[in-house]
């Protein structure tokens, strides 16, 4: 691991620290430390923002071959700092107990040094006035082990597909440690996974835990949320491949609104840039289904559910009659799910050489 440092006190000289503390050099009233930080089995330690304060973990044997002078990305919010900024509160105490320990050591060197040359020059106190006494005894000094490293367990261990880093989040993240941002379609199949494992997570629900929450809806809504999902990860994606590749993305898209919503238009709006048709890329019949997933999401989004003459006009061949309120299943969404992946990759394609 990256050491900590600050100004500390030659070790050599009679101090005695903790395992995984040594003092490692001086320079005039100067000192400085080098306190281990212990990795878990997997051979990861922890980072923590210094801004949302969320932690992270880093392979360890990755983080040592990164330059001195690295800046770490929190993997959540984006704030970049130096390395050093990112310790837990965890390593920062491991770090202070270490400091405390030397610190007390130096202090009694000093009192030493201080009382000294009056144990033997001792004056029998006045007959007469006020005063103090005050008695010293130098005790050797026997440091406790520093406290260990405790903090949340990897799940699984992602890496860079840029810099080949090896890290691990608790959470929904946008950014590497090391290069920043994601490629969106990095940021896409995390949140489409996102999607997959809560209806995962539905199904492995008890029976009745199950009955109680489909009774007051709670299903249908979830349901709902993810194919308001699926259209906010296509937007993300569309937005982010097209404003990549077009140098004059922000004028051809003034005034459009939110046209990576409308999959029609965001196909056309590829084509204008001289891009090709991601409608011809998508398999016909899978391109018709993604306009019925849209189509539903936005009629929930915008009236409750209830088909309208928008809804028919997207989808012509549906028997759902105006007015009539759609339902939604969980076998719909999961073929919404792998219908947007297709759609992702297809995106994303069509503007690599």
């Amino acid at each position: 691991m990256r050491n900590v440092t600050g100004g500390l006190w030659d070790g050599s000289d009679g101090l005695r620290m903790a395992p995984g503390a040594s003092v490692v050099g001086r320079d005039g009233d100067s000192f400085e430390m080098r306190v281990s930080i212990p990795s878990d089995e997997h051979g990861f330690f922890g980072r923590q923002c210094p801004s949302c304060r969320q932690i992270f973990r880093i392979d360890g044997s990755d983080y040592n071959a990164l330059p001195d002078d690295v800046e770490l990305w929190c993997v959540y919010c984006g704030h970049h700092d130096d390395h050093s900024e990112f310790m837990t509160q965890q390593q920062l105490d491991r770090a202070m107990r270490a400091v405390g320990d030397l610190g007390v050591q130096l202090v009694g060197r000093a009192l030493d040094k201080a009382f000294s040359g009056r144990r033997s020059s001792r004056r029998p106190p006045r007959r007469s006035g006020f005063g103090i006494e005050i008695r010293y005894r130098s005790k050797p000094f026997y440091p406790e082990p520093l406290p260990s490293i405790d903090e949340e367990k990897l799940v699984r261990i992602r890496t860079c597909a840029d810099c080949s880093l090896r890290y691990a989040v608790f959470g929904e993240h946008r950014f590497c440690p090391v290069c920043g941002r994601l490629p969106a379609m990095v940021v896409a199949l995390d949140a489409l996974g996102a999607e997959t494992a809560r209806l995962d997570g539905l199904a492995q629900l008890p029976p009745e835990a199950a009955a109680s929450l489909r009774e007051q809806g709670v299903f249908t809504r979830l349901w709902v949320d993810t194919l308001e999902n699926l259209v906010g990860i296509v937007e993300a994606v569309a937005s982010a491949v097209f404003r990549d590749a077009v140098a004059d993305a922000e004028q051809r898209l003034n005034g459009k609104g939110n046209i990576f919503q409308r999959l029609d238009h965001t196909a056309a709006l590829f084509v204008d840039a001289g891009y090709r048709d991601v409608r011809t890329l998508v398999d016909p019949d899978r391109w018709l289904r993604l306009i019925e997933f849209w189509a539903t999401r936005h009629v929930f989004t915008h009236n409750d559910g209830l088909v309208d003459a928008r809804y028919l006009a997207k989808v012509p061949a549906s028997a759902a009659r105006r007015g009539q309120r759609l339902t939604i299943t969980e076998e719909l969404c999961r073929h919404a799910i792998a219908d947007t992946e297709a759609l992702c990759r297809a995106l994303a394609g069509l503007t690599s050489p």
